[in-house]
This record gives structure tokens, sequence and C-alpha cells, in this order.
């Protein structure tokens, strides 16, 4: 204890001396700079950031664990947060051997990350009121950390910064009020340059906008903010009867930043109210008619000014809820090209051209690619390769309609895939699940008064002649070919890791954790957890020791499908309580 006393001392005064130098100050032990994010990709003895680094390919350089001595992982260390209703979904974070992660219940904890031992703790004080006026309490995804500072998001609408040393309070700013819809934040904060990054949710609550903000990264205030929902003219006129003034939105998970063009991608939420009667007379009828812009979207921002560069509506005017808010934004360079990989809640792969300049014109980005990989999908007959529009779309008009596919959970859910720089592919799960719904006319809610707007009821089931299942596939991201597939008994719903090991970590719906071999998908470990997973999965070194750490917990809106889906071990699984487990090989 002395010793680790001693270590933060040094740390303060190198970190006092940093903060006269400002913004520019070279890294020191238990200091993250602006250079250090930037370069996050080049360390992978941490994992700074929600997406590893702003490439977002959720890999790890490390290979201390790898193909022929994974079979020896084993737990090294265990910790039990306070019960958390809904389990944990967030993504743990490492710097220079300190652990950080949140529970979902505004918990943020500091921890030794080779051994779990305590450092501190910080539980923030929800309004419990105004937070379960949503449907997303308590969900917390993640953190960011930057400039002695480790930054979170709440439910109730709120960004706060911890000092990261101790975990006091820095500052505590209320961010989105309730003026235009009950909205708050679920995903991880973002660092760009000296600004914090946050979406908010809320794409079923009456009341725009929808908002993506950046605020000052020393004190919180807000530097600039943008409207997903009417923030200019061609939004607006895309919402027929001013209806974009109840129209839902959001940028509930977290997007990331391209430093070669100073721009910030971020995918948004659908439109509410979630379905619509209208079937295809939707440009003219409906309480939505129109396109619905900037909804179930890709928009790319200046990281400086917030002001928008290019877009593309993946989902016009969105029938299904297969949002875009999915924050998976994978860089690549091939060939002398820079692609931007995103996909969307509807199973779909697209491959953008990551320089926002080039365009389809109008500000429309350039699609260079695109591909299904949901593989039960009859919303569309597919998609156009050459310039990402929908085929064959399936309206849901007034009334009962079975088997839809996806779900209204989508193909692919908010978790992230992999890409490993050394097998070339892209390794993601989906979820193969269908439902029967029955969309109703419901009374438009007051402008901006952030009430439920729903459209529709709904039961999960499975594809017609087969149960319901997952997947987890490898293939090129840039062409779609496929190298393998693994199918799942139970669709997973946590985040993948690959790794120079040769290894892709897959944490199971029912609590099975697994290893698989990156180059064919063959299982070469597993471990019972004990309870299902849909958070995170990390992997760093601390003391010169490579550990994999993955969160437990299960309770989302999305789980809830399960135990009427498959059973048990469903039925009996507990929704308020979750771990992390942090793995190593003796």
């Amino acid at each position: 204890m002395n010793r680790w006393k001693t270590q933060l001392a040094g740390v303060a005064k190198a970190m006092s001396a940093a903060a006269v130098l400002g913004f520019a100050a070279q890294a020191t032990a238990a200091e993250i700079t602006w250079d250090r994010l930037l370069n996050a990709d080049k360390d992978p003895n941490n994992w700074l950031m929600y997406h590893g680094s702003f490439k977002g390919w959720h890999y790890s350089a490390l290979d201390q664990i790898n193909k022929s001595n994974v079979k020896d992982l084993s737990i090294a260390w265990i910790h039990t947060p306070a019960a958390a209703k809904r389990g944990i979904q967030s993504f743990p974070l490492v710097a220079d051997g300190v652990l950080y992660y949140t529970s979902s219940t505004g918990q943020v904890w500091a921890l030794d990350a080779a051994t779990g031992a305590f450092i501190w703790k910080y539980s923030a004080k929800i309004d419990q009121e105004r937070a379960e006026g949503t449907f997303y309490n308590p969900y917390n995804r993640g953190l960011a950390l930057g400039y002695g500072k480790v930054y979170v998001g709440t439910v109730d609408g709120r960004m706060i910064a911890l000092d990261q040393k101790t975990g006091q309070v820095v500052w505590d700013q209320m961010i989105m009020t309730v003026e235009k819809g009950n909205k708050g934040f679920t995903g991880a904060p973002v660092i760009v340059k000296d600004k914090v990054l946050i979406g908010s949710n809320g794409g079923e609550l009456s009341g725009c906008c929808g908002p993506i903000f950046a605020v000052n990264a020393q004190t919180g205030d807000v530097e600039w903010q943008f409207d997903t929902i009417g923030g200019d003219e061609r939004s607006r006129a895309s919402w027929g009867n001013d209806s974009w003034k109840v129209g839902g939105g959001g940028g509930w998970m977290t997007g990331t930043y391209d430093p070669q063009t100073n721009s910030v991608w971020w995918g948004t939420a659908n439109p509410a109210p979630d379905y619509d009667w209208a079937g295809e007379n939707w440009m003219t009828e409906g309480p939505r008619p129109g396109l619905n812009l900037y909804s179930s979207s890709v928009v790319v921002l200046d990281a400086d000014t917030g002001t928008l560069k290019a877009y593309f509506q993946e989902m016009p005017h969105d029938a299904w809820d297969f949002d875009s808010a999915v924050g998976e934004f994978v860089q690549i360079d091939r060939g002398g090209k820079r692609y931007m990989i995103h996909p969307n809640k509807g199973g779909i792969m697209f491959v953008y051209n990551a320089d926002p300049s080039v365009t389809q014109g109008d500000q429309v980005l350039k699609v260079e690619n695109a591909y299904m990989i949901g593989k039960t999908y009859n919303y569309i007959q597919g998609v156009n390769a050459k310039t990402g529009e929908l085929i064959g779309r399936r309206e849901l008009p007034l009334g009962k309609h079975t088997n839809v596919c996806p779900a209204i959970d989508g193909a692919i859910s908010w978790n992230t895939g992999s890409y490993n720089p050394n097998t070339g592919l892209f390794y993601k799960v989906t979820q193969e699940w269908c439902f029967d719904i029955e969309v109703q006319k419901v009374d438009r809610p007051a402008d901006f008064s952030g009430q439920a707007y729903f459209g529709a009821s709904w039961t999960a089931t499975h594809p017609e002649g087969r149960q319901a299942f997952g997947t987890v596939q490898a293939f090129d991201p840039i062409t779609s070919k496929k190298k393998w597939e693994v199918e799942m008994k139970y669709p997973p719903l946590a985040s993948l890791l690959s790794t120079k090991g040769g290894l892709v970590f897959v944490p199971g719906a029912d609590g099975t954790f697994y290893a698989l071999d990156a180059d064919n998908g063959n299982k070469l470990w597993q471990h019972n957890n004990g309870v299902g997973h849909h958070g995170g999965v990390i992997s760093y070194t601390a003391k010169g020791k490579q550990y994999v750490a993955v969160v437990t917990g299960w309770g989302s809106h999305v789980s809830g499908n399960y135990a009427p889906l498959f059973g048990e071990p469903f039925a009996s699984m507990p929704t308020d309580n979750g771990q992390l487990l942090v793995f190593s090989v003796k």
C-alpha cells in the first residue's frame, strides 16, 4: 500500500507539471495526453478508449496468450460490484496498470489491473424519476480517459469528470435538459482533442433533437451540439407536418475520430414513432411523412465545430427500428484507398470512402460496397452493393404481420466485432431471429414532451422452420468474401476481441466464454462464467503479463427475448448482478 501511495504521489507531481504545458505535454506515467490517444493503436499494453483506438479494430497486438497455450487460460482475479439491475454492459479501460470500468447503476471502479485490488470507487447520484422515464435505465456502456480525468455520462443527461487518481468529482454538468424530450446518455464518451463527445438516447421518445454533444474536457461546458433531427433545413423538410418536433433520434453509441480529415463519424438512432402505419405511402402519409433525416444514418462532422460534412441514410424512413446508432466504425487502408466500415441493425455492412469530401453529391457519402451478413431477413430483398440503397422493402402498414425478420433487436446489436490485421479478417456476430408485430395508430404526443412514442406491439419468434440461432463470421470487410462461419445455439450479444496470438474471444449468451482459432473458427478453449455476457472484452498487460478481461451480467431489453425463445438456462438466469473476470496463463 505504501508503494502504491508513493507511486501516486509521483504521478501527481508529474501531472501538475504537465498541466502547465497544456494538452501538448508528453505522456508520463498514468497521464493520458491527446498524443497518446492518437497513437493508442501502437500501445497494446493498455486499452485507452472504448474502441481500443480510433481505428476501431477491437484488436490486441499482444501474443503471450496464443493458440499454443490458451488451453491453460484460467481466472487470475474477479471483481464483483454492488448488485446491478440488468447486469454489466461496459467496456473496461486500462491505463498504466490500473483498470477502470462502470456498472449499470452509475458506479465507476478503479482497480489494480494485475491483482484486482481496490483503488477507488465513485457512485453517481442519479435522478431516478427522470432516469426511469426512459427505456434505458440503468444502462451504462463505458468511460473515457484523458487529461488526468475519467469521464462518464449518465442516464439523467449529465457528464461527470472524475480525478483519475482519486475518483473525486472534478465537475458534474447537466448537459441535456428535459426541455426537448426526456433523454440521457448510455454510451461511452470519446475524447477528440480538447473535447469529450457523447450522443443521446431517446429514439422511442417524443421530442427532438437527438443531439450529439462536444463538451470542454477541462470544464464540461458545451462547445458544440449537432442535432440528428431538425438541426438544419434539409432535416426539417424531410419530416412532414413538423413531425421532427416529436421525431426521437439520437446517437446512443460511441462514434470515432479520423485524424486525417479531422472528422467525427457517428451513427444515429431510429425515428419516432417507432413503426409507422402509412405502409407504402410513407413519403406523404402517416405520422412522420418523408425520409426523416438524419435518423438511422451515419453523419460525419467537423471535429472542431460540429458542422455536418457528409452523411448517408442507411435506412430511409426507418420502418423497422434497424437504426444505425451501432457505434462501430472500422478504419482500414488498402490498395491506396481509405475505407470506413459500419454495420447497422438491419444486418448490413456499409463500406464508405473514408474521405467525406468524396461524395455521391449533396453531401451524401460515397458507398464503396454494401452487403448483408445477417442470414435471416425478409424486411428487404437485399442491398445495392454500389449505392447502398435498399432493394425490395417490406413495408408494415396498419395491422398484424407475422415472421418479420430479423426481430426489432436486429441482426446486429450495439456489440462490436473485431478486425485482425494479421488475418485481414473481420469477425462479427449475428442474431438470427424474427418477430410477429401489430402496427397500431397512436396519437401524436405534445411537441417535445418526452412521452413514449411507439407505433406497435410485438413478440419475438423463431425463423420459419428452425429455432433462432446466432453466428460468428469471419470475412474480408472490404469485399465481403467469407473465410469461415460458426453457428451458435444462442445468439451472442457481447463484443468480440481478436489478438496477434491468433485468437478470437467470444463471450456467449449462456455464460460460456470461448476462444476460437482466428484462422478457421475451431474452438480452442472455453470457460463457464456463470451468467450471460452482453458487455466488452479487452486485453492488456500489467507487470509484463498479458490478461484478458470480460464483463458478465444479463438483463437488457434484448436479452429479455431469450427465456421465451429458449427457456433454460435463461428462464433462471439472474438479471440483477454481474462481474468483471480477468484471465491469464500461469
